[in-house]
């Protein structure tokens, strides 16, 4: 049977693992197969730790063998033989030896990475078949011999590596399963501790649960001691693994971050930004960056702009009062401090100041350490419009701009000022003039830094737009002055660069929209409106052509949108006329549509930081998509628009009409096929929180019962043995050894029914926390709920309007 077995694991093997030499095959298993039955069935414990020893010593050269038959006989060891620490830790190496793929790197040389991986998941899926073998492991790691404790916990860290979901699954349906993992970061062996860390990274990466359970296990408290004791900036890799642990925890976990917010967490992340004494010293450790570099992570995790914005708020109200702002923008305009940490740490900065007005005026009055001193947001700019900076140091810069002006009107209104008339000092260098001198550069990426930036100061405030209206620029000698609106459009016809054209289409989009009076001077520009005629009505096929000739066509739209008619050549109706003719509405609409269906447009889309690795791609601003998704179907609505008395007349009305009416009910349907989406994932949400809401309260309720009947039954032990004035006066009463001793074993006996209680009712606490996790999942998706609902009716509502256009046609 046993030979039987040998050959059908090796024939099943076979195609995985490759051939090897039939003698060393049949020798190799027949030595594994002798110290198994040794194992499994000699009764003195020294043959049998014996026959564990040499099974360990060749568990790594032989290690299919030693899996595929030696897996039931070394998990029988750990069961039966517990008591005896050097058996036990005979078994755990070679298991380890067994599944984890790293350990055996040197002996699967010859093996492929796909092949070593395969393995040491096979076995490892082998191994928790039978989750109580997961639960002898967790045991395991409880006992204090280190020969015992290290192998578990790097045992354990295999599995995880192996067969991450449903080790998880196994522990969270173990019994103070997570409890005894947190355990090892008190241990007072390092290389316990450490491996203890890298552990509960894998044990919480990608599950919301296992992470909140860790983090009321005063995980943060523990991580902070660590790296306290490791010295911070100077703990090297230990310390790396610390915030990479913390990152785990608070990476998309809200009910983390906020726990971490309300404990007062972040004051203790000032301490790890003690960097002062560097500030003068080029030769920063490598490692020191790292550490750096994590630790604005953690900062930009508790404020990133993805989070909800009450979260947002309370956590960058909290980095200002406790200095940890003020510390970022000494870092940050201090000299000798590294250039690959200057961009992420004015990432940092800008969310840690978007969007609050507190912090945006606390960085307007920092100074940068110049000759003449400069006011931190220009010597930025500074930098942004030169060439010579690197990419990375001036998207950063742009970014952080951007957020500075973020709802933040005074900011927009002072970098505005600086471009009117005033009586400044002549040649002072201020914000508008660096922004006006980057928008003409012969750099195309210059441009679009400086158009984007400028288009930044207008966003959702309409007064500006029109002071804006008010700058005159002298171009030549000898020239009258031209407005910066005329200017922006004369590049934007005489440039050659598509970047270029892109940023200034941005900013006039930007500018125009909401704003009469800026589209009134535009079209009193001779050459504006035959030029986005010309883009709009190209059948250029290039991709980013396209790009350009969608944003014309959406310039256009805007222009008879917010057109007061005061241009009488270029009133609403003769630019849709004009359209229609020249360009076909048709062709204009599939030019506007092909700016949402473009790349750029999606990845700009998903959030406020610009995403870019190199300069050629940037063609998309975040807040310019989120106008243009705001404004499409208005500015659709304002092209296709038609008066019923011209809807009647002639046959090219009658064309015209059918056109239109052909692109409504299109649209129509589209919108009809997204509410029935719509309506299937509000029934699946409908049916989970339904089936929450019948069992949650049932559970928690239950478990509340049961925590308050251990509770009592504790209390009530308690008082009627009073245990411990009872065992000391007992104990100084008794005069007689027998009677001291008969004292004790009752005493014992009483401590050992508190401690059955005590852990009744840990387990009953861990029950307790999972029905919370539960009850607040049922809260989220009441939350998505409500949300779908919500835009259901949006949704109608826009169907019913569009249906009454429709109408019109008929």
């Amino acid at each position: 049977m046993k030979n039987f077995r040998m050959e059908y694991f090796r024939s099943s093997l076979k195609s995985v693992l490759g051939s090897q030499p039939q003698d060393d095959q049949n020798s190799a298993s027949e030595t594994v197969l002798r110290l198994i039955e040794r194992i499994q069935h000699c009764t003195l414990l020294k043959d049998r730790k014996d026959a564990c020893r040499d099974l360990k010593a060749i568990s790594k050269k032989f290690r299919v063998e030693v899996g595929a038959f030696g897996m039931d006989a070394l998990c029988q060891v750990l069961e039966n033989d517990r008591r005896d620490n050097e058996i036990v830790s005979l078994a755990l190496w070679s298991l380890l030896n067994v599944m984890d793929d790293f350990s055996n790197e040197a002996q699967d040389c010859s093996d492929s990475v796909s092949r070593k991986e395969l393995l040491g998941e096979e076995f490892t899926e082998i191994f928790i078949k039978h989750p109580e073998n997961v639960g002898l492991i967790l045991g395991l790691m409880e006992e204090y011999e280190f020969n015992v404790r290290w192998p578990a916990v790097k045992l354990f860290s295999a599995m995880l590596t192996n067969k991450p979901k449903e080790i998880q699954e196994i522990v969270l349906l173990s019994p103070m399963g997570v409890s005894k993992l947190m355990d090892l970061l008190g241990d007072s062996r390092e290389v316990i501790r450490n491996d203890a860390l890298l552990l509960l990274m894998k044990l919480a990466k990608g599950n919301a649960n296992i992470q909140k359970i860790i983090a009321f296990e005063m995980a943060f408290d523990r991580i902070f001691d660590v790296m306290e004791e490791e010295g911070h900036l100077e703990g090297g890799i230990v310390v790396e693994d610390c915030l990479l642990l913390l990152l785990t925890l608070l990476r998309n976990n809200i009910s983390n971050q906020n726990f971490f917010k309300e404990g007062s967490y972040i004051i203790k992340l000032v301490k790890m930004f003690d960097v002062q004494t560097d500030m003068q010293d080029s030769g920063w450790s490598s490692q020191k960056v790292s550490i750096i570099h994590l630790l604005l992570e953690v900062v930009r995790t508790l404020v990133n702009p993805g989070n909800p914005a009450q979260a947002i708020s309370s956590c960058q109200q909290a980095m200002h009062s406790c200095g940890l702002l003020a510390l970022l923008c000494l870092i940050l305009m201090a000299r000798g401090v590294p250039a690959s940490l200057l961009p992420e740490t004015m990432n940092t900065v800008a969310e840690v100041i978007r969007g609050t007005q507190t912090n945006q005026d606390y960085f307007c009055g920092v100074t940068a350490p110049s000759n003449p001193p400069r006011p931190a947001v220009v010597a930025l700019l500074m930098s942004m419009v030169n060439e010579k900076q690197p990419f990375a140091l001036r998207l950063a810069v742009l970014y952080c701009f951007q957020c500075y002006l973020y709802k933040n009107e005074s900011g927009q209104a002072q970098i505005v000022q600086t471009l009117l008339p005033s009586s400044a000092e002549v040649g002072t260098l201020t914000a508008g003039q660096l922004l006006c001198g980057g928008i003409f550069n012969s750099d195309p990426l210059s441009n679009w830094f400086s158009a984007v930036a400028l288009s930044h100061c207008l966003i959702e405030n309409p007064a500006l737009k029109e002071q804006l209206l008010c700058v005159l620029l002298f171009t030549n000698t000898g020239s009258p002055p031209v407005s910066l609106l005329q200017q922006c459009t004369t590049l934007l016809q005489q440039g050659s660069k598509n970047q270029s054209k892109l940023g200034l289409l941005m900013l006039l989009s930007t500018w125009l929209s909401l704003c009469p009076p800026a589209v009134k001077e535009f079209l009193t520009i001779p050459s504006s409106i035959p030029y986005l005629t010309s883009q709009a009505g190209s059948n250029e096929h290039d991709e980013n052509e396209e790009l350009v000739q969608g944003l014309c066509a959406f310039l256009m739209g805007i222009c008879i949108k917010f057109n007061n008619n005061d241009v009488e050549s270029y009133s609403q109706e003769n630019l849709r006329q004009l359209i229609a003719k020249r360009i076909g509405l048709e062709h204009f609409l599939d030019k506007l549509g092909k700016v949402s269906r473009h790349e750029s447009y999606s990845k700009a889309a998903k959030q406020p930081q610009p995403q870019a690795k190199q300069p050629n791609e940037l063609f998309l601003d975040h807040e310019f998509c989120r106008l243009f998704k705001a404004l499409e179907g208005n500015v659709i609505k304002a092209v296709t628009y038609k008066p019923q008395s011209e809807l009647t007349n002639g046959s090219e009305g009658n064309s015209l009409a059918a056109e239109g009416k052909e692109i409504l009910a299109n649209y129509i349907r589209q919108k009809e096929e997204t509410i029935k989406d719509m309506m299937n994932v509000i029934e699946q949400k409908d049916a989970e929180i339904q089936r929450l809401k019948s069992t949650d309260h049932h559970v928690i309720t239950r478990i509340e019962e049961k925590v308050g009947k251990i509770a009592k039954v504790i209390l009530t032990e308690m008082r009627e043995k009073g245990l411990d004035d009872v065992i000391i006066d007992t104990f100084n009463r008794l005069s007689n050894a027998n009677e001291a001793q008969t004292a004790a074993r009752k005493s014992d006996a009483h401590m050992q029914t508190i401690e059955e209680l005590a852990r009744q009712l840990e387990k009953t606490r861990e029950e307790l926390v999972r029905a919370r996790l539960a009850e607040e999942k049922l809260n989220h998706l009441q939350v998505d709920h409500e949300d779908l609902l919500e835009l259901v009716a949006d949704q109608q509502t826009e169907i019913c309007e569009l249906q009454a256009k429709l109408e019109k046609f008929q």
